[in-house]
């Protein structure tokens, strides 16, 4: 890692780094967004994603736990989960 990266990034990298999803319950939620998760972090294991719904069953959290390689990886993943059409909010 370059010393610029460093000092961008309070992450160590590799690291293991969870990364929350939220957004409206549908059939094919979790399905697309690990889709979206796999594009950014290959290896990443789709069986380890954790699931809850709401309170009022209406919304659906995934967790995704991937291993961040770079600050570039994890920008290039939330810009493109905060875009998805169904996506409420990522952490």
């Amino acid at each position: 890692m370059s010393s610029k990266e460093t000092q961008e990034s309070l992450i160590e990298f590799p690291s293991d780094f969870p990364v929350k999803i939220m957004g409206a319950r549908s059939d094919d939620f979790a399905q697309s967004i690990i889709a979206v998760v796999l594009r950014h972090a290959p290896d990443f294991d789709a069986a380890t994603t954790e699931m809850r719904l709401s309170k009022g069953g209406n919304y659906l959290s995934l967790t995704c736990t991937i291993r961040a390689t770079s600050k570039a990886q994890l920008d290039a993943l939330y810009m493109e989960l905060t875009a998805h059409p169904q996506v409420k909010v990522a952490l």
